[in-house]
């Protein structure tokens, strides 16, 4: 018979026991709560075109869904179109302040901070989209990209392409250096430059008050994307005649930017996520854009759009002044020399095995099948 003694001794042990289990199971509740709360993060990601635009705000938005689903929630994106968070053209310095942790955009919206952030989108007479990741991806430009933007505390990404862009859409034909001279025009980047020296006055519009500008009459002339966009957007009511291709935009680059210090903090799985999320995105904005303009392109005819090649001599004024501005903006600054150097030797060495390779193959083509 178990006595007394051992009997208050085993219900003591019982209870501690107990106690102790509880305790235990509290402790483990009350610490799994906050280290699940701490591994999901959300982010915001501002840029300078409205959220739903075709190619651009739709990839941006592809983009954060991506990351959103391959972490599994862990990293959550929230889209925030132009002008919702930040002004449309502030979404460096949001990124750089920590106002929001990222941005989709394109980098020579921010080129008046740094030059050299043009040849991370696009210069006049430039590489063609495919030929700008070849640089990025396995050339110099990923490197050289990173250093342009370490002032800035930004980690930047490649995220596609328009593939090459119209030349724009104007009031009246263009006929002669004689026709831009006065002209009132929106263009971005190195190409509004060239412009300026030709003549024309250059007004620096955001994406989403672009036509607007043309129809109340602050700009004659405008350039924006290509023939899917340019629709969408509603420039063909605001113009006739449609000038291609860009001299000034043959391959632009689209970025996902990120805060470096933020970039920095994610585990290293997330951070490969995130690559490897910008390179899925750069394939499906490269592709979304081809199938679109090669549609929208078809209904410009019905459209009553009018579409215009520039003369060879305003080519070859443009061609000029091209020369002139990339030569002074390269030697602003040793970085952008720099970059310069590494672009155009690319350059050279494309135009060289496009002339034999890209160039033949689509005047071939077009003998069998006509244009």
């Amino acid at each position: 018979m178990t006595s007394t003694r051992e009997r208050h001794m085993k219900r003591r042990d019982f209870l501690v026991g107990s106690v102790a289990a509880a305790g235990a199971t509290a402790a483990a509740t009350t610490l799994a709560a906050p280290a699940i709360a701490q591994g999901k993060q959300e982010w915001k990601m501002v840029m300078p075109w409205p959220k739903n635009a075709p190619g651009v705000g739709v990839n941006a938005q592809r983009f954060a869904a991506m990351v959103t689903e391959m972490t599994d929630g862990r990293l959550t994106i929230k889209a925030f179109g132009g002008g919702e968070l930040v002004p449309p053209l502030g979404c460096l310095d949001a990124v750089q302040s920590g106002v929001a942790e990222c941005s989709h955009g394109t980098p020579y919206y921010w080129a008046g901070k740094a030059k050299a952030l043009n040849y991370f989108t696009t210069v006049p007479f430039g590489l063609l989209s495919t030929e700008l990741q070849g640089w990025i991806y396995f050339g110099d430009g990923q490197a050289l990209w990173e250093e342009t933007y370490a002032p800035f505390n930004v980690q930047p990404f490649y995220t596609g392409s328009s593939g090459v862009q119209s030349g724009g859409w104007f009031r009246k034909e263009i006929n002669s250096l004689d026709d831009l001279k006065g002209l009132k025009m929106r263009i971005a980047g190195l190409g509004g430059e060239v412009m300026r020296r030709l003549g024309t006055a250059v007004v620096m519009t955001p994406p989403g008050e672009i036509t607007t500008a043309m129809l109340s009459g602050t700009v004659d002339a405008a350039e924006w994307v290509g023939p899917w966009n340019d629709i969408a957007f509603g420039l063909h009511k605001a113009a006739k005649f449609y000038y291609v291709p860009a001299f000034h935009e043959p391959g632009p680059g689209l970025e996902v930017i990120i805060n470096k210090d933020r970039w920095n903090a994610l585990p290293k799985d997330i951070q490969a996520i995130i690559r490897h999320a910008a390179q899925a995105a750069t394939a499906y904005a490269t592709s979304d854009f081809m199938h679109h303009n090669i549609q929208a392109f078809g209904q410009l005819d019905d459209l009553g759009v009018e579409k215009r090649l520039f003369p060879e001599d305003v080519i070859k004024a443009m061609g000029q002044a091209t020369i002139e501005v990339l030569e002074e903006a390269a030697a602003g600054d040793p970085l952008t020399r720099k970059v310069h150097d590494s672009y155009m030797d690319y350059v050279r060495k494309s135009t060289r095995y496009e002339s034999w390779f890209g160039r033949r193959m689509l005047e071939m083509r077009e003998m069998v099948w006509g244009a």
